[in-house]
């Protein structure tokens, strides 16, 4: 079983950080998710409430580029609910460009009739209220997410997450056999979502679609903690 690096890390008191949200924040959507949040660090991962979450972006700088696209998925250890998947198109800021609408296939046409964030930004906090986040490289999701409430609401939102490419980096670029082959000039292992997926017997999906990727990333996670932890995990050892 592999022991989480997350256990040899200081994490962020996101208890104590959610808890002290929930008095003050100003926006009352704000308000009402983080005072649904009711996971302690010491909960096990398959005791967890858990929301596959994807966003599909204009760029990668959360400073310049702006979401076109958010799909959510919830589920725990045990069971996908599919069915209860949410997807919003985003009017974004900004304008597209070229490069992402050919990874997205996002047009300008597609998001003419679009609401903006802020329309169904309570909708979307009610879909993730009281679950955990997964999400497949942390540096998008929540950094976009936050960058755009704040421009909006002058107030930031931000929230634990487990992020399934980095317990894949912990195995594949950061553990001592890893770094080993890196000095022999192997090529890496890649930890993208794709071929993560595929070490463990997953099936192949197309994507740059939100949903598909949410799905894809909850289906990761399972495999990840079944594969490789001990359900037991609190989820404190594995949250960023």
């Amino acid at each position: 079983m592999l022991i989480p690096r997350a256990i040899k890390e200081k994490r962020p008191g996101w208890a104590d950080y959610m808890a002290s949200r929930a008095e003050t924040a100003r926006d009352k959507r704000l308000r009402h998710y983080y005072g649904s949040w009711r996971l302690a660090p010491e909960t096990p991962i398959s005791a967890a409430p858990l929301i596959g979450l994807d966003m599909e972006t204009t760029g990668l700088d959360e400073s310049r580029h702006a979401i076109v696209s958010i799909g959510v998925v919830p589920f725990t250890l045990n069971r996908i609910q599919l069915s209860c998947h949410r997807y919003w198109l985003v009017r974004p800021p900004r304008p597209l460009n070229a490069r992402s609408v050919t990874l997205h296939h996002i047009t300008h046409s597609a998001l003419a009739e679009a609401p903006d964030l802020d329309a169904i930004l309570g909708e979307l906090l009610d879909a993730m209220a009281g679950r955990l986040p997964v999400v497949h490289y942390r540096n998008i999701e929540r950094p976009f997410l936050n960058a755009a409430v704040k421009s909006r609401l002058e107030e930031e939102l931000l929230f634990p997450l487990i992020d399934t490419m980095e317990l894949e980096a912990q195995v594949h670029r950061q553990s001592r056999w890893a770094r080993f082959k890196a000095l022999l000039g192997r090529q890496p292992t890649s930890i993208r979502l794709h071929g993560s997926r595929l070490r463990y017997g997953l099936p192949g999906y197309q994507p740059h679609h939100a949903v598909i990727d949410a799905l894809a990333t909850a289906e990761l996670l399972q495999a990840q903690i079944a594969y490789r932890y001990n359900p037991q995990t609190p989820v404190g050892d594995l949250w960023y």
